[in-house]
């Protein structure tokens, strides 16, 4: 099913990206993979050369995420990740996103490897390198740098909420879920783009450590903030995004879910951005919460009622997450969705980009694509 590719990874010289390879052993395409999985998809920041993970080593990354050949090879560890001629990852990025956030012995055993090697590297735990004395040490002797994605800022320059969200005079729009690592990023990275597409000016903003690698311009991750500080702190970065885009849209990344037990960043998102409306993500043949087998998932209706009632916001429409469903399924759960919550649904990784464009502009039909005059 799967076919082998090149093993050197060639970069356009245009491409004045960093040349990364995404450590993912063991989970890649499976959810605690959900960084390396976003990373394979789509990113501004970094040329994404390889995959670390033994389980699929020699196989095309694309095909085994989505069926689509991208060029991005799995390889078995580092030394298949180092490459052969010129084009060899200058960055190491962890792409595992374990529950507890921390880096397991094993694994960190690889990140030293990988800095002795002479790779800078990008974390996106909870667990800092840079207040780790060995890996501080060892990047000091090689000469590279520890970047930890999720470390904030001083506690004495974070943001209280102010109000200033007041000020943002377009349309915002949260892409929330039923559930964690359901998809919520990778819809709204395909909203953003789908909606500049059409022509209708818009930017993401992020709130977790996959979608700052990915590059983001704007945003903040939100599990790392105190508590007292996350409503400002995305409210800030909402503003950043307005005030530094000038866009007609706004489309925030979501994290956990309203309803989950075990996250409060919802509650930040709704509170700190205020979008007048939500995208629900939703992913049918889930039946129990990730990493929480003992608990069922919420149904999207129950999900949308906690939503509307918790702010001051509506959900326009519903975004399948296809895992294990058939095409024929995923087309009979969103005609089934649709007709029993009256709202559209779509697969964003499957269906047309237009059916998020279409979903928004019932929503918004004030919202009109920009028109670049020319200069004759």
């Amino acid at each position: 099913m799967y076919a082998p590719v090149p093993h050197t990874p060639t970069v356009p010289a245009t491409d004045l990206r960093p040349l990364a390879t995404v450590f993912c052993e063991g989970n890649f395409a499976k959810i605690d993979g959900k960084t390396a999985n976003g990373l394979v998809r789509h990113s501004e920041r970094y040329s994404i050369a390889s995959v670390i993970d033994s389980d699929h080593a020699g196989l095309d990354a694309g095909l085994v995420l989505d069926g689509t050949h991208n060029g991005v090879l799995i390889v078995k560890d580092l030394d298949g990740a180092a490459g052969d001629g010129l084009d060899q990852p200058t960055v190491f990025i962890f792409g595992i996103a374990p529950l507890s956030g921390l880096m397991s012995p094993a694994h960190r055993l690889v990140v030293l490897d990988a800095i002795a090697r002479g790779m800078n590297i990008v974390n996106g735990l909870h667990e800092f390198l840079g207040d780790d004395p060995e890996m501080v040490t060892a990047a000091l002797i090689a000469g590279v740098e520890l970047h930890d994605i999720r470390r904030p800022h001083a506690t004495k320059d974070l943001r209280m909420f102010d109000g200033a969200i007041a000020t943002v005079d377009c349309v915002r729009i949260a892409v929330l879920g039923t559930d964690g690592a359901i998809g919520k990023r990778t819809t709204a990275t395909l909203l953003t783009a789908a909606l500049n597409d059409a022509g209708i000016d818009t930017v993401m903003v992020g709130t977790g450590q996959t979608g700052l690698m990915q590059g983001a311009k704007y945003g903040v991750a939100l599990d790392a903030i105190p508590a007292q500080f996350g409503i400002g702190e995305l409210e800030g970065a909402v503003v950043a995004a307005y005030q530094g885009a000038l866009p007609q849209v706004i489309v925030i990344e979501g994290q956990g879910a309203l309803s989950h037990p075990a996250y409060v960043s919802s509650t930040v998102i709704l509170r700190g951005a205020q979008p007048q409306a939500v995208i629900l993500q939703h992913a049918p043949a889930r039946t129990e919460l990730s990493d929480y087998p003992s608990m069922p998932m919420p149904t999207p209706r129950s999900e949308i009622r906690l939503i509307e009632t918790f702010a001051k916001t509506r959900v326009i429409g519903l975004t399948i997450n296809h895992e294990n469903m058939t095409d024929a399924d995923v087309t009979a759960a969103a005609l089934l969705y649709e007709a029993d919550l009256g709202l559209p649904a779509t697969d964003p990784l499957t269906r047309p980009a237009t059916e998020l464009v279409d979903m928004v502009l019932a929503a918004f039909p004030a919202l009109k694509p920009v028109v670049v005059e020319l200069a004759s």
